[in-house]
């Protein structure tokens, strides 16, 4: 006999686009992982009625997919603000963990800002002490007002299940990501075309810095922007934008978020002296063509 089909489960919640969506469709947002490879997609409201879907664009970078059903009218959530967030506030997780449908667990904000967990390539997580379990993947965090602030996405586990730290991918770039896969069917990210690694006190030491504030270039990709820029290999990154940066994780995300072909300014200290250089943003190029900065792996990450 033949090998049965596998079939997985998750959770997700439905999403108005700014400029309308189409009378006769709904978009559902959920986790890229909840749908990745499926055959069949099957979504099963909470009163009972089910729809077959399709995929409408899904962003593996991010782990953010949306899919499409052919039903009109369908109540969809309200958004809340992510910049309001804070840490200690009050937020309820809601899905489907262990096929068990429509819960509801209830924590705090452990922390924001969370990055290079090695889930995706592009991280900025919501930390929170909300039971979220497999299953609970694509469903939404939402505050006490009822709006969503995040998609539940991962777990921190030794055992698989729940152990008090799940993460969440807040909903501003959940949004930014959908309306582009519903408008364009891609993501365009700005590109720079380096390698780049936190500066430790060690290496601050090593360049005869004074601070150890900022971030360290190890290469510059041939042809890049960078490259074209006159960035090198040993410079170190003090403020991008006119702002500080100090987190890979971060300046990776700040980066990506850059139309293609807009121009950004970069501090740096090379030799000891301080240097302003402006570099033309280009578009990533797809994964296959450039060698990505390796992500940190973890057998103690559990989705």
């Amino acid at each position: 006999g033949g090998q049965r089909p596998a079939i997985g489960q998750g959770s997700g919640f439905v999403f108005q686009p700014k400029d309308k969506q189409l009378a006769n469709k709904t978009y559902i947002l959920t986790n890229n992982h909840v749908v990745e490879g499926a055959g069949k997609i099957s979504v099963k409201f909470y009163d009972g009625r089910e729809f077959e879907a399709k995929v409408k664009g899904t962003d593996p970078k991010s782990d953010i997919a949306v899919i499409e059903i052919d039903a009109r009218g369908m109540p969809a959530v309200r958004l809340g603000d992510y910049a309001q967030l804070e840490v200690g506030e009050w937020v309820v997780a809601i899905g489907n963990p262990f096929g068990l449908s429509h819960t509801l667990t209830v924590g705090v904000v452990s922390a924001k800002g969370r990055t290079t967990l090695g889930i995706s390539d592009y991280e900025d997580f919501i930390q929170t002490d909300a039971a979220i379990n497999p299953g609970n993947s694509g469903g939404p965090l939402v505050n006490l007002d009822g709006e969503v602030i995040g998609m539940n996405t991962a777990i921190f586990s030794r055992s698989g299940g729940y152990m008090g730290i799940g993460f969440a991918i807040p909903i501003n770039l959940v949004e930014r990501i959908a309306s582009q896969l519903i408008e364009q069917g891609e993501v365009v990210r700005g590109y720079l075309g380096i390698m780049i690694q936190p500066l430790t006190p060690d290496l601050a030491k090593s360049f005869d810095l004074t601070t150890d504030k900022g971030i360290l270039i190890a290469q510059v990709t041939k042809n890049s922007p960078a490259e074209k820029a006159g960035l090198k290999p040993g410079d170190v990154i003090l403020n991008f934008q006119g702002r500080p940066v100090s987190d890979t994780g971060e300046f990776r995300n700040r980066v990506a978020a850059e139309q293609p072909g807009s121009k950004v300014t970069f501090d740096i200290i090379r030799d000891g002296k301080q240097r302003t250089v402006s570099v033309n943003i280009d578009k990533l190029p797809d994964s296959k063509q450039v060698a990505q900065e390796g992500s940190q792996a973890s057998d103690k990450l559990g989705i």
